[in-house]
């Protein structure tokens, strides 16, 4: 179903929790993995998307359609993340911890984690980019997501959006072959 038949199900009187639950079908998933790969983290994960949706049904009425629905989602989403992450370095800093550390060790010892040596890589080397240069790459090389819509999702410049994903992907790169034996 697209986007615009769930919004005018949306605006059709008592019909709101049925366009919500659409929603909730067509983007959950999409957006646990989008999330996932921002925080490494099963449970992080899940309490984000739980937020995510929460503020999706309390502000759907507010939505005005300046973006499309799938843009504005993962908007709510990442800006979650960020906030999220953000806290959680602060938090480790307070406490003197690696926050870094503790993050790729989430990852080695997810469960659901199934993937080769390369993989694995792949993984650590997403992980040392900074936040927002990790969601860029997150939205552009795994969601694959246009630059217009990036735009829009984390409201920053496509010429802005370009450079943070060659710097990342360069920095992605350079960690790859620098691992390429372990």
């Amino acid at each position: 179903m697209e986007d615009k038949d769930i919004l005018e199900i949306y605006e059709k009187e008592g019909k709101k929790e049925y366009a919500f639950n659409l929603i909730v079908r067509k983007y959950s998933d999409r957006l646990y993995w989008h999330l996932r790969e921002l925080t490494f983290s099963h449970e992080d994960s899940n309490d984000l998307l739980q937020t995510t949706l929460i503020k999706t049904w309390k502000y759907l009425p507010n939505f005005r359609g300046d973006s499309s629905l799938y843009t504005w989602l993962y908007r709510i989403a990442t800006n979650e993340a960020l906030t999220f992450l953000k806290k959680k370095r602060l938090r480790a800093l307070v406490s003197l911890s690696d926050y870094d550390s503790v993050m790729e060790e989430n990852l080695k010892s997810d469960p659901s984690f199934n993937g080769s040596r390369l993989q694995m890589n792949l993984q650590k080397a997403i992980l040392s980019l900074p936040d927002k240069q990790r969601a860029v790459f997150s939205l552009r090389y795994f969601q694959e997501m246009k630059y217009e819509d990036i735009s829009k999702t984390l409201n920053t410049s496509i010429g802005a959006l370009k450079a943070s994903y060659h710097h990342a992907y360069h920095k992605v790169k350079s960690y790859m072959e620098e691992h390429t034996d372990e």
